[in-house]
């Protein structure tokens, strides 16, 4: 046996007199061990305000006892998400080039003094859960306790990077993924950030009826992912996200978070495959819960046939809908391991959020003058657009939308702007349609008064272009004399732009703008 490990055989036996005397034990042998370099916080900002000093010292040495705590070897953490030994020392160094782009930035920026505040409030929270000697055993209720911090840890680390890309404050920059939520936002808190829990429950109890006790305290513990009794506008939007849309934004909330019982708060993956290793007999048993690595977007855990426990993330639908049809396929048969579904499809038709676009007389004339439609998508030139990326508004196919995805040049952003790509909802274009007169087309005029030879004659609607297109010679009249665009599958992130590269773009801004205009 080692040196240190004999002395530490010693010193557990010396503690068997009481549980305090093994807390402080703990804690010492915390405070003593320097730990990987690779996972300690890094050294204090410097700014220059004395009592910010002394707040931003406070914060890093509590971070830092948190880290020396969580490495020791009996507490055995696993390194899945959410991984605290991972998200302390990545939030120090976000801080680090913060301050050092702005050292008065807690002088002037309101959310990060509150962020701050709860930064130090939160490790001070977790060291404690360390006095504790369950705290090493997994299925205890310190260490529940302890996997809550790491949440909120990684909520605010999530937080504090969408507020401050690069170490600059976006402010009133930051984009509300869903048009109605960025709309109650901008009318009843303007620019700010973050408003207290209070002022935020007034405001939003005018748009959507909520009852004062149960009901709002169930609502805080959804929207309030930090847990510092304030809604930033980035857990508003998660929200709203996870709850759209906005018409049925409370029913869906109370139908999926309060009374479903398969939905799970504040839990990690790992976590779901405990609460489901009992039901591995039972195929078809699932339970929800909001994804800590993708915020705003649903993770569903569930028994397959084969007995053995996996999770999807549902892509381009929304839960409701996921959780219908795997009901039809029997893969969410049964929540929490109970044999009675809830059924949902009469909320089914309430949470569709496809939006209807129509086509005006200005962007059919402006199409048409380019040899193309407003309904085709600007990449492949083949299929209409049938989604609208948020919260940006470009459109384009499905398919694309895929591929893109998938692509080493795409990914998370638009292909157009470039925009963070937050979500997609389904879109149905309304194609404008020209009155036939004497078998000729004409603009639609809502002014019945208005003379008819005072409306010009409009082009007709051109076909479809084909992606394989007839030499010149075998087109039975001279080709058109503006050139057709050909966006590329992939627009390039940087580079010259060409003359097709322009003629892209002002496709894609004209798109933009009818999406805007409804």
């Amino acid at each position: 046996m080692s040196g240190f490990a004999s002395t530490w055989m010693n010193r557990i036996h010396n503690m068997v007199g009481g549980q305090a005397n093994v807390a402080s034990s703990i804690l010492e042998w915390a405070s003593t061990q320097s730990g990987d370099s690779s996972l300690k916080v890094s050294s204090v900002p410097v700014v220059s305000n004395q009592d910010d000093r002394k707040l931003l010292e406070k914060t890093y040495k509590q971070m830092e006892a948190v880290i020396r705590a969580c490495q020791q070897p009996r507490l055995n953490l696993k390194s899945s998400p959410p991984f605290i030994l991972e998200i302390l020392p990545s939030m120090s160094q976000l801080l680090s080039q913060i301050f050092a782009k702005n050292p008065d930035s807690l002088q002037t920026n309101e959310y990060l003094k509150i962020f701050i505040n709860n930064l130090l409030s939160k490790c001070k929270e977790t060291h404690r859960l360390f006095r504790n000697i369950d705290i090493f055993i997994e299925d205890s209720s310190s260490r529940s306790a302890l996997t809550l911090q790491s949440l909120v840890f990684s909520h605010m680390l999530h937080e504090l990077k969408s507020q401050f890309p690069d170490g600059e404050f976006v402010g009133k920059k930051f984009r509300i993924t869903k048009k109605d939520a960025s709309t109650f936002w901008f009318d009843y808190f303007g620019d700010r950030t973050i408003v207290p829990w209070e002022e935020f429950r007034s405001e939003f109890g005018k748009v959507h009826k909520i009852c004062i006790g149960v009901q709002t305290s169930a609502l805080l513990q959804t929207i309030d992912l930090t847990k510092n009794n304030y809604i930033s506008n980035f857990e508003f939007d998660v929200f709203t996200r996870l709850f759209h849309p906005w018409v049925t934004l409370i029913q869906n909330w109370e139908c999926l978070a309060v009374t479903h019982p398969a939905y799970m708060s504040f839990i990690t993956y790992e976590e779901v495959k405990r609460k489901l290793q009992r039901f591995t007999k039972k195929p078809g048993s699932y339970v929800f819960r909001l994804s800590c690595t993708r915020l705003g977007s649903w993770a569903i855990g569930y028994v397959a046939k084969d007995h053995k426990i996996y999770q999807t993330i549902p892509q381009n639908k929304s839960l409701i809908q996921s959780l219908v049809d795997g009901y039809k396929d029997q893969f969410y048969v049964y929540p929490m391991g109970k044999d009675i579904n809830v059924d949902l499809n009469h909320m089914l038709e309430k949470s569709k959020s496809e939006d209807r676009l129509k086509v005006t007389v200005e962007q059919y004339q402006i199409y048409c003058e380019m040899g193309t439609t407003f309904e085709m998508c600007k990449i492949c030139d083949e299929r209409d657009k049938d989604v609208k990326l948020e919260p940006c508004g470009h459109l384009l196919c499905r398919p694309c939308l895929n591929s893109w995805k998938e692509s080493a040049e795409g990914g998370s952003t638009c292909p157009w702007c470039r925009c963070e790509i937050k979500g997609s909802e389904k879109i149905i274009i309304e194609t404008y349609n020209p009155i036939k007169v004497n078998g000729a087309a004409v603009i639609n005029s809502e002014n019945e008064s208005e003379k008819e030879d005072q409306i010009g004659p409009a082009p007709p609607i051109p076909p479809k272009r084909s992606s394989n297109p007839l030499p010149i010679e075998t087109y039975s009249s001279p080709p058109p004399t503006i050139p057709l665009p050909q966006p590329p599958v992939i627009p390039p992130r940087k580079g010259v732009r060409n003359g097709i590269d322009d003629i892209c773009r002002e496709v894609s801004n004209l798109d933009l703008t009818l999406s805007q205009q409804k």
